[in-house]
């Protein structure tokens, strides 16, 4: 079957739109379950606002858009269920702005906005505890983490992509055995995290502490005491 999203890109000929090709595949892969269902969707970096229009498109009519960019020439692209709101992104009064605005859980979150280390961070730790609860958090371009004049560099401290590979730890909290790693929200409310190329998607899920069990009879009688999961 095709995409419908890179279907819509290959015959725009309304407002700009600029992504790379691959990131089609991941979009649909990640968004397609959210399709023609009243959803709440929010996209940093509104540029032309081609992109407003594509996902109003892919989402369907029941879905709510908003656009959030710093241009204030981009208020020229509300239209029918596309809300644009204007403000910087690492302005943490104005994230809090944006959520009380919207006012219900956001659904998912396309983050293509400056593209810089504190941008893409601050609009992560502001905005994704406000998330439904099978919602999806997508930052684009990450590429960025390993370019010198957007504050990245490779293994660089600081940067977005470190910042995630983090979140890996934490997602895994609830198996720790030190003290220096410990089950938070995060770890409650994370599915799942898929790392691409200039992509990493943060799926949203209600976890409750992992179990393990044990069915059917042991071949070896030693077999209990070597696996012991579970144990600390």
């Amino acid at each position: 079957m095709g995409n419908p999203l890179e279907d819509y890109f290959r015959a725009n000929d309304g407002r700009l739109i600029h992504k790379w090709m691959h990131y089609f595949e991941i979009y649909h892969r990640h968004f397609e379950r959210f399709r023609h269902r009243p959803v709440v969707v929010l996209e940093f970096g509104v540029n032309q606002g081609g992109s407003l229009e594509m996902w109003r498109d892919y989402f369907g009519p029941d879905a709510k858009i908003y656009g959030v960019d710093i241009d204030p020439r981009c208020q020229q692209f509300e239209d029918h269920n596309i809300r644009i709101l204007i403000g910087d992104q690492v302005d943490k009064e104005f994230l809090g702005q944006v959520v009380a605005e919207i006012g219900a859980p956001i659904d998912v979150v396309i983050e293509d906005g400056g593209h810089r280390m504190r941008q893409q961070k601050m609009t992560f730790r502001h905005i994704y505890p406000h998330m439904s609860d099978d919602g999806c958090f997508l930052t684009e371009d990450t590429h960025t983490s390993y370019w010198g004049r957007y504050g990245g560099g490779f293994r660089r401290r600081g940067t977005f992509m470190e910042f995630a590979k983090n979140k890996i730890d934490q997602l895994n909290a609830w198996h720790s055995r030190t003290e220096e790693l410990q089950v938070d929200e995060f770890t409650r409310t994370t599915d799942s995290i898929h790392f691409y190329d200039s992509i990493v998607v943060f799926e949203r899920g209600r976890r409750a502490k992992p179990e393990h069990r044990i069915t059917g009879r042991a071949t070896f009688g030693q077999f209990a005491d070597r696996l012991r999961l579970g144990t600390r």
